[in-house]
């Protein structure tokens, strides 16, 4: 076992869940936020815009996308979300992490 201290770090976990077509345009805001790494995720579930199944493929769908960032790189990203949502179906939140880092 190593002596050395686990790298773990505080960290905000954020989850975008939105319409399957705000998929590269959330994409490229997080980045231009300076989001290295993120995962996407197809869902399916129902809330304020209905039902979204997924039931035909492009169609009706939504996607979940996580990212790790800095808490001030969280206020920036829900701004920015909160800015663009040109009424699409869309919902952002953050949790307090503790990440392990390279």
């Amino acid at each position: 076992m190593s002596t050395e201290a686990t790298p773990i770090q505080p960290a905000v976990l954020i989850t975008i869940i939105g319409e399957s077509v705000l998929r590269d345009r959330i994409v490229k805001l997080i980045k231009s936020k300076g989001v290295t790494g993120y995962t996407i995720s197809e869902v399916r579930g129902e809330g304020g815009h209905g039902r979204r199944m997924g039931d035909i493929a492009g169609y009706n769908t939504n996607i979940e996308i996580k990212t790790i960032v800095s808490l001030e790189a969280s206020d920036d990203i829900l701004r920015a979300l909160a800015e663009n949502r040109n009424g699409h179906a869309l919902i952002a939140f953050r949790h307090e992490i503790e990440a392990l880092s390279n």
